[in-house]
């Protein structure tokens, strides 16, 4: 096993195109590879617990045996259940019962697992991490970290309402560096020069009405966005990051349900952290 300790590894997010990432990470514990400090956001935060708790395969199973098998993102539970996504399904039933989650080797493991949140109050992102064992407040985590705004109920959090970290945080190479690793790895979820050519616009006065400061940072999202974009871009043609992204334009949709497209990026996933792996051991 060779745990590597002075790079971080950095996680997107992006609904169910994380099965690109669970791809890579699956091929990155096939060869051992582990490192000690591991940002990651919304399905990048999901993804991450499979292989921070050293659990091959288990990401895929949950993203795509599993939704063929229980159907979890529907209209009716945004309705039924606050989320298009189950929660009860997803983060009690799964990882207690379903395809039950490793807590002894995650809480044992002695890396830094930090998962991004949007702090509602403030607009800002906030970084955390659960090292103490409570298994309770690290599904929270990773729930509040996933909680899609419009889609999704706020999670708390230390009691503070929180939302997807995505939406101020997209890819957390900065806090990476923040924390003192000066080379990243980087797994992406979109293709190379790909920019997302919507519009930001003020929300209606009704929406998130008692969240000013969220309101601002949802405004102001796709700008975001594409500014990390061009910088991690940036970063990769200077050497100081490594970045493992799709190779081609990525048809998964954020609330993708076709098994095929989903096996397809998997194993695009899988392919390409196995050529880096091989590149690097």
């Amino acid at each position: 096993m060779l745990t590597v300790w002075n790079s971080g590894l950095v996680l997107e997010g992006g609904g169910m195109r994380g099965v690109f990432t669970s791809g890579v990470l699956d091929a990155f514990m096939k060869h051992e590879l582990y490192f000690n400090y591991v940002v990651a956001v919304s399905a990048g935060a999901c993804n991450g617990l499979s292989y921070m708790s050293r659990q091959p395969r288990r990401a895929r199973v949950s993203n795509i045996d599993m939704l063929v098998k229980y159907d979890y993102i529907s209209l009716r539970n945004l309705v039924t259940r606050g989320s298009i996504f189950d929660p009860e399904l997803l983060y009690e039933r799964f990882p207690n019962e379903i395809v039950p989650y490793d807590y002894d080797v995650f809480f044992g493991s002695g890396a830094t697992f930090e998962m991004v949140a949007t702090n509602c109050l403030t607009g800002r992102p906030e970084y955390l991490s659960e090292s103490s064992g409570d298994r309770k407040r690290l599904i929270d985590i990773v729930k509040a970290s996933s909680s899609l705004p419009y889609v999704s109920r706020m999670t708390l959090v230390d009691g503070v309402p929180m939302l997807d970290g995505g939406i101020v945080d997209s890819i957390p190479v900065l806090r990476a560096i923040e924390t003192g690793h000066r080379h990243n790895v980087v797994i992406a979820t979109r293709n190379r020069g790909w920019r997302n050519k919507g519009r930001d616009r003020r929300l209606p006065p009704f929406v998130y009405k008692n969240y000013p400061r969220l309101r601002v940072a949802l405004s102001r999202r796709i700008a975001a966005y594409n500014r990390q974009l061009e910088m991690v871009e940036r970063m990769e043609d200077e050497g100081t990051i490594s970045c493992i992204r799709p190779q081609r334009p990525v048809v998964v949709g954020r609330m993708e349900k076709d098994p095929r497209k989903l096996e397809a990026l998997y194993e695009e996933g899988f392919r390409l952290g196995d050529e880096f792996c091989k590149r690097i051991l």
